[in-house]
């Protein structure tokens, strides 16, 4: 797809590259749903293009969530937007889902792998609870009220290890990793360069356009997936969401227990449900921009304004 992004260079404004990606619009559900059509058929450079830069705010909102592992912030909105130009490129737009959805666990990954890998203090052949746990610690820290340096008390390690599935001493081991005493701001990043850790903090709040456009989306999504769900029967909704719309999914041997039948039976229903949601939240989209279109004035009322 090209190398036509460009991110802050080590050592300048992070301001200044926030404000110019602000600058690039976001698309509307139809023009985006053309340009991916034409990427996807045609491998129409600009229409890539402009598919990836309307969302590198995207980028750079999901990459400020790990600014506390000690790497370079333009490094980790670099492997983020590596992460949206994958999800472009293999994205498919007749699955009745915005890109922004798509996306974001793209854009997640990218920047977690480039995070393990630059973390000495994590090995690569960690376990995916391993790496739950990682990314999670300082959440959950957080939720406990837990802030303190040192080690954290038995219960709340307890608490971490039942919730996460890892082992106390996985927790006491990360939470001693991950924990560090406190930095002078003006300590430079290089030992040869000018640049100082508060040359990187930023205020990375959102503009007044971009938080509404951002609570606008979320609320047309949730609108249509809740109006799509409709079609589904009192069992799939449950399953739905169960498996695919919960933050810890249920498994498919809990289910099986719920409703007495086999987990194959479950899996059959969850992809049924999935695909008839889709459907569902496909037709939506064209109702809403069959509408939209009928709404707006034809040339010759235009011509009369």
């Amino acid at each position: 797809m090209g190398n036509f992004l460009s991110v802050p260079a080590e050592g300048t404004g992070l301001s200044r590259y926030l404000d110019e990606i602000r600058r690039f619009p976001m698309l509307e559900a139809e023009e985006e749903f053309m340009l991916a059509k034409k990427w996807q058929e045609q491998e129409h450079i600009e229409s890539a293009h402009k598919l990836v830069t309307s969302h590198l705010r995207l980028v750079a909102k999901i990459a400020m969530g790990y600014r506390g592992y000690g790497l370079p912030i333009n490094e980790i909105i670099s492997e983020g937007n590596v992460g949206l130009m994958q999800a472009v490129k293999r994205f498919d737009p007749d699955r009745g889902f915005r890109l922004a959805t798509y996306a974001m666990w793209w854009i997640r990954a990218a920047i977690q792998e480039y995070i393990l890998h630059s973390w000495s203090l994590v090995k690569m052949g960690t376990t995916a609870a391993q790496k739950k746990l990682f990314f999670n610690l300082r959440k959950l820290k957080g939720q406990m009220q837990a802030i303190d340096d040192g080690d954290l008390p038995p219960e709340t390690v307890k608490a971490i290890a039942d919730r996460l599935d890892v082992t106390e001493e996985d927790v006491i081991s990360m939470n001693r990793r991950l924990s560090g005493g406190d930095h002078s701001l003006n300590v430079p990043l290089r030992a040869d360069g000018d640049s100082d850790w508060q040359d990187w903090l930023v205020d990375d709040s959102q503009s007044q356009e971009t938080t509404i456009a951002d609570a606008d989306e979320h609320d047309h999504r949730m609108s249509l997936l809740h109006r799509a769900m409709d079609v589904l029967n009192e069992r799939e909704r449950h399953i739905l969401t169960e498996r695919r719309l919960k933050e810890e999914p249920s498994t498919l041997e809990e289910l099986s227990h719920v409703y007495d039948i086999s987990r194959e039976r479950v899996r059959q229903i969850e992809v049924r449900a999935f695909e008839k949601l889709q459907k569902q939240m496909k037709a939506l989209e064209a109702e809403q921009a069959i509408a939209m279109a009928q709404a707006l004035p034809s040339p010759e009322q235009q011509a009369a304004q």
